[in-house]
């Protein structure tokens, strides 16, 4: 009886401590790739939808692609000189298998070169 008490615990904890585990590791993926695809995207012999490119191929080949579904490029300024930033909005379901979904919106900056 004792054991049912105890795993009626450990259980639902263990599965929160895997969930936040997994969420942490596509934010932290999808933050990576956006910040090479910006640097990618800034370099003075390509152009913005070659970062988008490369940062859906980066989330492609880490994780899903369909957590690269929604990439978005604009140029900003970064720290007043011209640059690239790359945002990637995903939905991370519970334990990866569906259910309610935690919302992720992370971005990559990059200063652009001069050709």
């Amino acid at each position: 009886m004792d054991f049912v008490l105890v795993l009626a615990v450990l259980i639902p904890l263990f599965l929160g401590i895997l969930q936040v585990a997994l969420v942490l590791l596509v934010r932290n993926t999808l933050a990576a790739a956006a910040s090479e695809g910006a640097r990618y995207a800034a370099t003075a012999d390509r152009g913005p939808e070659d970062g988008v490119a490369r940062t859906r191929s980066q989330i492609d080949g880490a994780v899903s692609g369909r957590f690269a579904q929604s990439v978005d490029v604009r140029r900003v300024l970064v720290d007043g000189a011209p640059g690239i930033e790359i945002t990637v909005h995903a939905r991370v379901p519970a334990l990866g298998i569906g259910g309610p979904a935690v919302e992720l919106d992370v971005s990559g900056h990059a200063v652009e070169e001069e050709p």
